[in-house]
């Protein structure tokens, strides 16, 4: 792997001027403009992808507006904002889209080796398979996140697209897959056959109204996942002030919470904005607010994922009657945040390592002490087994 100086061939700088006050992102922030930044310490890096012949079959040109970043250089820094904070620039369209692919997945590898989390603004979402691919060097399973109204499976044989191209994850050999869960699913946008793949799979789903009645059903997929993918167009478009799109979706307030929690997940190495074609003014905003709030998780991170010792939580262990089970759930005395031990395959070694403690909520040892086993326990021991 050559140097992060590498990384400049594949980015156009950013042309933004502005008189930014101390507190605010635009005075802090290392920005792309004449020469690339040395990326020297741990952080995350803003980068603008406007690729959209997965969804149009038309890409755009640097002609396309990203006035959000001067919506985002407006905002004051976090209180307690410590790491770095890089903006590399554009990533134009390549030739052929494989080639914007592939300048995705050298950008998130070597961002990833240097600790550094990819925050890419992107146009269609099945760029999402560029970020996927990043992680195929590393010996370890991947977890996916899609904040979206659609499960975007498609089939095998079905042309990759903005809504169709998590199949193509599913049929990769060697699959680096462990789980995919999704966050906001509308029924009316899920077939029936990419809906049963989910359940035969043991993969996750969190529906809109699930989540709109209770958050806490969201938040242990973001705590497991590496990979946050968010089709922008999940939004409500009422929140936008856009005459298009959808008329359910997620509250400003809401998406930001989830980008707030997708940041303190410890796992999170990488987060994706796509489907970002409906330009408004609002909308530039609620991006802006989106990318700082999951800056503002990242940097609220407590560390607590319950890997090796265990004597900073707290254990409780039940016993399930019906299957004869025993389920030990921990509780961190960091965050108050919660985990279940689930047993994998000891010959399978560390390949399963960083999958056996499953996220989950105080609801589900409430559950459990009922003798129901959770739904998120079984899922990841069927896989597991």
């Amino acid at each position: 792997m050559g140097t992060s100086n590498d990384l400049s061939i594949y980015f156009s700088p950013v042309n933004i001027e502005g008189n930014w006050s101390e507190d605010q992102i635009g005075s802090k922030i290392y920005l792309y403009k004449s020469d690339f930044p040395e990326l020297s310490r741990k952080g995350y890096a803003l980068i603008y992808v406007p690729e959209f012949r997965g969804d149009t079959g038309v890409h755009f040109d640097s002609l396309l507006p990203d006035d959000f970043r001067k919506e985002f250089y407006a905002l004051n820094c976090g209180i307690v904002w410590q790491h770095n904070f890089y903006d590399l620039g554009t990533i134009l369209p390549g030739n052929e889209l494989k080639d914007t692919l592939h300048a995705i997945k050298t950008v998130v590898q070597e961002l990833n080796r240097l600790k550094i989390i990819p925050i890419i603004v992107g146009g269609s979402q099945d760029l999402t398979l560029a970020m996927y691919d990043a992680y195929s060097n590393l010996e370890q399973l991947v977890n996916i996140c899609t904040i979206d109204s659609a499960l975007d499976l498609g089939t095998p044989d079905q042309e990759v697209s903005s809504n169709a191209y998590l199949s193509k994850i599913l049929v990769q050999r060697p699959c680096h897959l462990f789980n995919l869960a999704n966050i906001g699913l509308q029924i009316p946008y899920a077939g029936a056959k990419e809906f049963d793949l989910f359940e035969k799979l043991y993969f996750d789903i969190c529906r809109l109204g699930e989540f709109n009645a209770d958050f806490k059903k969201a938040e242990p997929h973001l705590r497991n996942a590496d990979l946050i993918s968010l089709d922008f167009t999940s939004i409500k478009a009422s929140e936008l002030l856009f005459k298009g799109g959808s008329p359910n979706g997620f509250y400003a307030e809401q998406i930001c919470q989830i980008a707030r929690y997708a940041g303190m997940s410890d796992k999170v190495s990488s987060f994706g904005i796509f489907n970002y074609c409906n330009i408004t003014e609002v909308s530039n905003k609620l991006l802006a607010q989106i990318i700082w709030y999951f800056i503002d998780g990242i940097e609220n991170r407590t560390g607590d994922f319950p890997m090796g010792s265990k004597k900073d939580y707290v254990k409780f262990t039940v016993f399930i009657e019906e299957s004869g089970h025993e389920i030990a759930f921990y509780k961190s005395n960091k965050s108050a945040r919660w985990w279940m031990e689930v047993p994998y395959p000891a010959k399978e070694g560390s390949k399963y390592e960083r999958h056996h403690m499953a996220p989950c909520d105080k609801e589900d040892y409430d559950n459990a002490m009922n003798n129901v086993i959770p739904d998120l326990w079984w899922k990841t021991f069927q896989k597991l087994v």
